[in-house]
């Protein structure tokens, strides 16, 4: 491993053609012409002519075949680039998700091992695959995103160069051929390449990439005031730790998103509490929920705790107290019926028992739609 860790730059659009690859390779071409070994490691041209002129002659080291469900599948060579060990390597789509077989089950895993070794790395990506956005998506577009990657990944670039197009001259681009070839614009014009999607998806990039450099500007160090002494420390603020209530179901995974985003925003830490009652029997589907709720606060860097309680309000607000917690969120309750109807709600409880934390609920936008309007895609591939 090197000891110096290699460069990150991410060009980050609002959707495919908007051109990402296209300026990854130009900036990728003028190094190599300045003096520097450069080479590509995965170039996903998606038969577009201008992608293919711009990288012919630059060097580009071959894909390995895995053999996957009696199919042979193309892959990124990652111990050939770690053997061939450039000083940049150009790799597109980061949030790929690889062939069982290779080293890892996702690109973005692969670049970490290619910046580990001291290489550095020109890569892409779209704002819909950012993981804490993928429920956004879902209700602003009815389109859910496979392919996603942790949102840390991004905040660890050390470079995001924002690609901008408005959505008429995309769909100008789309029209012409120059996306996608000519069987496949009817289906992406009728999806997912809508006017409306595509004002949306740009303006959350804008969004995006505003709150990545405010919170860098946040964490960078600020120079100590003249004359003051370096030893000398100023007293820290009280840091925000942001509560997520959830339970084992499908829908939490919504709830934790929004949360996430909510702690990114202000700069806190996200923790996870599900409160289980003594004794209770977790069918198969809750089990299921809880394993990918686990899986989901691991990518995002989130801490799942469980506790046991006949006392809902009383235990979040003994957890709370205990994790120093200022804003809690939970999910919408459901409609009281019979004597349930006079307890206080837990919201209000819970602003009873923690005066000074916020509590704040968070609505279920999925029930604007119905399952049967939300396509499942890879929107690279649409």
């Amino acid at each position: 491993m090197s000891a110096k860790r290699g460069h990150l730059k991410i060009f980050f659009g609002m959707a495919a053609g908007v051109g990402k690859t296209y300026r990854m390779l130009q900036e990728g071409y003028a190094a190599a012409q300045s003096g520097r070994d450069m080479v590509i490691g995965l170039l996903e041209t998606h038969g577009r002519a201008d992608i293919e002129r711009l990288a012919r002659g630059m060097p580009i080291l071959p894909r390995r075949k895995i053999s996957y469900r009696g199919m042979e599948v193309e892959e990124m060579d990652l111990p050939g680039i770690l053997a061939r060990a450039p000083e940049l390597c150009l790799i597109d789509e980061l949030a790929h998700t690889n062939v069982p077989g290779v080293e890892h089950g996702k690109r973005y895993e692969d670049v970490e091992d290619v910046l580990e070794a001291g290489i550095d790395v020109f890569s892409t990506l779209n704002v819909q695959h950012l993981e804490s956005l993928n429920d956004r998506i879902t209700e602003l577009s009815g389109v859910r995103v496979r392919e996603t990657i942790p949102d840390s990944f991004l905040a660890r670039a050390d470079e995001v160069v924002l690609i901008d197009l408005s959505p008429e001259v995309l769909l100008e681009r789309l029209r012409a051929g120059k996306v996608y070839p000519p069987e496949r614009i009817d289906l992406a014009l009728n999806n997912f390449f809508r006017v409306e999607n595509l004002a949306m998806l740009r303006e959350i990039a804008l969004r995006q990439i505003a709150e990545e450099v405010e919170v860098k500007r946040l964490t960078a160090e600020a120079p100590p005031a003249r004359g003051e002494s370096l030893a000398t420390e100023a007293p820290q603020a009280v840091s925000d730790r942001v509560l997520a209530l959830v339970q084992p179901r499908a829908s939490a995974q919504r709830l934790v998103r929004r949360a996430w985003r909510s702690a990114q925003r202000l700069g806190a830490e996200l923790e996870l509490l599900w409160v289980k009652r003594p004794g209770e029997v977790e069918s198969e589907e809750s089990r299921r929920a809880l394993g990918a709720l686990r899986q989901l606060a691991a990518v995002l860097g989130a801490t799942l705790y469980i506790e046991e309680s006949d006392d809902l309000p009383a235990a979040v607000a003994d957890f709370a107290r205990r994790h120093n917690i200022t804003y809690i969120l939970l999910g919408a309750p459901r409609i009281s019926r019979g004597l349930s109807r006079l307890r206080l709600p837990l919201p209000l409880r819970l602003l009873e028992l923690l005066p000074g934390v916020d509590v704040r609920m968070v609505a279920d936008r999925a029930q604007r739609r119905s399952p049967d309007q939300i396509q499942v895609a890879r929107l690279d591939r649409i």
